[in-house]
């Protein structure tokens, strides 16, 4: 009995260890996203995000039935082995019916060349992905438009190109 009592209380300590650790997560999460919504909300404007470094780079990158990224917008002159949630080095727009762009989120980006550590690159508690064909880490986050694949996830299925 008195064994019993034992691994249920430590099981109890725990869990309450574990939803402690969990809740702080969250809540570094949900300021990060404050930060980087603060920082991106000038750039709801694609012209702000040109005007301001962000030249287009690609057209619509897509990848049905998964879902599209959108079209990015890349500044060079972030795109070195600092990651800072609230300089993202590419913006994410979807283009609408009436030709100009909303801003659905971002992605930080890592160039093969610039990170020298065996590990991944990290943000918002995150590691980057590895684009091998490509050269560089990157990570999305949608930041401004809900992704039912995830927060994180590189295709959004309600984003069209």
């Amino acid at each position: 009995m008195a064994s019993t009592t034992a691994t249920t209380m430590t099981c109890a300590v725990l869990l309450a260890s574990a939803l402690t650790s969990s809740s702080a997560a969250q809540t570094t999460l949900d300021k990060d996203l404050a930060r980087l919504r603060a920082a991106t909300e000038p750039f709801k404007s694609s012209s702000a995000a040109v005007a301001a470094g962000y030249p287009q780079e690609t057209g619509c990158v897509q990848m049905p039935p998964h879902g599209a990224m959108g079209y990015h917008f890349g500044n060079p002159a972030l795109k070195d082995a600092i990651l800072d949630v609230e300089k993202p080095e590419v913006l994410v727009y979807e283009k609408r019916a009436d030709g100009t762009f909303q801003l659905n989120g971002v992605e930080f980006y890592v160039p093969f060349s610039a990170w020298t550590k065996a590990e991944p690159p990290t943000i918002m508690g995150q590691n980057l992905k590895r684009a091998e064909s490509l050269g560089f880490w990157y990570l999305h986050v949608w930041n401004w438009t809900a992704n039912p694949s995830g927060l994180f996830a590189d295709w959004n299925p309600n984003v069209k190109c």
